[in-house]
């Protein structure tokens, strides 16, 4: 499996010979206006350029996973760029219904018995936030990938740690594990996303997983810099199994 870090939460896994695409937010530097409520409102989103050109991200992709349908994990960019004819997975019915609406004729709900392939993809559970914020924030998931010839990968999606997180690590005992943890957050609200104490928490649950973590300095609200991150790895000896890759950086396993 090879995992590349694009941009954001938007990643390319190389997983049992197919090619993923998950969360994709493309559009250049500073083509969207801020989230409101929330810091830097004099920047525009994203706040960073892709890594490489778009048509090197998408090309030869097999298939496209859509965890909700938040503009920085589903943008006009990616609606614009990918071929409507693409296999895309989405959380629901409902996510589904607007992504074939914007013309997208091969969209299937994700399930926990899904398969593509011969890749089990099961949808896991996620909270995006905590509290009220929940309400507003609205449903997403996450994705366990499963293959005979390759290690358990858990792309958890935006949500914060909580009991569901522990529970689908006890029960898959993911090898690899994929973590948005730029502790996104509105001025009111607390945390969208895990934050460095939630990181330190799936750390602990996983000891032998592989970490890495995405979502981080790429739109207005976040509140995790890579750089406070990789101090608090540093000073728990035990988070050595976290990694912090910057825009375009990729792993295999």
């Amino acid at each position: 499996m090879n995992i590349h870090q694009v941009r954001n939460a938007t990643i390319v896994v190389e997983y049992a010979g197919k090619k993923f695409l998950v969360d994709p937010m493309l559009a250049e530097k500073g083509t969207y206006p801020p989230f409101p409520n929330a810091l830097r409102q004099d920047q525009n989103n994203p706040l960073v350029s892709l890594p490489t050109h778009i048509e090197n991200i998408i090309q030869n992709i097999d298939a496209v996973i859509v965890t909700h349908l938040h503009y920085d994990h589903w943008d006009e960019a990616a609606k614009d760029s990918l071929p409507k004819e693409i296999k895309i997975f989405a959380q629901n019915d409902e996510d589904a219904t607007e992504i074939r609406n914007d013309g997208f004729q091969n969209v299937e709900v994700l399930h926990e018995d899904t398969v593509f392939d011969g890749i089990q993809l099961i949808k896991t559970k996620g909270e995006h936030g905590r509290g009220e914020i929940l309400k507003l924030a609205g449903l997403v998931c996450g994705i366990v990938f499963k293959h005979p010839s390759e290690k358990t990968l858990y792309v958890a999606g935006d949500t914060v740690w909580y009991k569901e997180v522990q529970e689908v690590i006890d029960s898959h005992n993911p090898e690899i594990i994929v973590v948005n943890a730029g502790d996104n957050q509105f001025l009111q609200g607390g945390s969208l996303i895990m934050g460095k104490e939630d990181v330190h928490e799936v750390s602990k649950a996983a000891p032998n997983a592989k970490i890495i973590t995405v979502h981080m300095e790429a739109v207005n609200h976040w509140g995790l810099s890579r750089e406070e991150l990789k101090s608090f790895i540093n000073e728990n000896e035990h988070m050595s199994n976290v990694l912090v890759p910057d825009d375009g950086e990729s792993y295999s396993f």
